[in-house]
């Protein structure tokens, strides 16, 4: 499904170059669960980017279902990645003078989904995270978790494939996290892939499998003896040599 093969990623910092990433290779199958852990400025959420299609390597090529994506052209890039990916950011990045449900309809929105499309779909995920009561209230009026939920509602209102999330639970307290992180190992065992960047420890270790990333490189691709979340383990870990 996901093939990353040497991929290389160098920004500008001022005059210096930094390498984001340094010759990653992974690959992902559908509907696996897995974490990205490792120290600030590691690659965590620039390989998230790239897999998110919002970004191009330098060098080396990403495959997404054996589709070349690194010469697509962009605007076949904004297609696949408005058909196959979701996002969640720890931020929510909601807009505030809209609504729950007008929020959860903006992608549908901008993909020209007829009116009565866009209501039934959105009121529909609103239930799947719990939130169909507060529909007609904006953000200012939601707790953190709340937006939270509203964020991941609308990731998943067209129906992903993939779902990135690159510290879903970092701006909530603990009670809320426990609520995302069952919103989101429920959506996985529906059979989206999942894939979450974190520096929580006990939420990436409750991934099916974990990828440590050390200064651009991944530093260990470890598959879990058992798991907290759904699916199947094979027990096997892979360190990179």
């Amino acid at each position: 499904m996901i093939e990353l093969q040497n991929v290389n990623k160098t920004y500008m910092v001022g005059d210096s170059p930094l390498r984001a990433l340094r010759d990653v290779s992974i690959s992902v199958g559908e509907g696996e669960y897995l974490s990205v852990m490792g120290p600030s400025g590691s690659g965590k959420s620039t390989l998230l980017n790239m897999i998110g299609l919002l970004d191009r390597p330098d060098s080396g090529s990403y495959l997404l279902d054996n589709i070349h994506t690194e010469s697509l052209p962009e605007e076949q890039r904004a297609r696949l990645r408005g058909e196959q990916i979701g996002f969640i950011f720890q931020s929510f990045h909601l807009v505030n003078r809209l609504t729950t449900q007008e929020n959860v309809e903006l992608p549908m929105m901008l993909a020209g989904i007829a009116l009565s499309e866009r209501r039934a779909a959105a009121t529909a995920v609103l239930a799947q995270v719990g939130l169909e009561a507060w529909s007609g209230h904006h953000p200012n009026q939601l707790s953190g978790g709340q937006l939270q939920r509203v964020a991941i509602a609308r990731a998943i209102v067209m129906k992903p494939r993939i779902l990135l999330a690159d510290e879903p639970t970092g701006n909530l307290d603990q009670a809320s996290g426990k609520e995302i992180i069952s919103v989101l190992e429920n959506l996985n065992a529906e059979g989206i892939t999942l894939l979450v960047v974190t520096h929580d420890l006990n939420l990436g270790q409750r991934a099916q499998r974990q990828i440590r990333m050390v200064d651009g490189t991944v530093e260990a691709d470890i598959k879990s003896e058992s798991r907290i979340g759904s699916g199947k383990q094979t027990g096997a870990e892979h360190v990179p040599g």
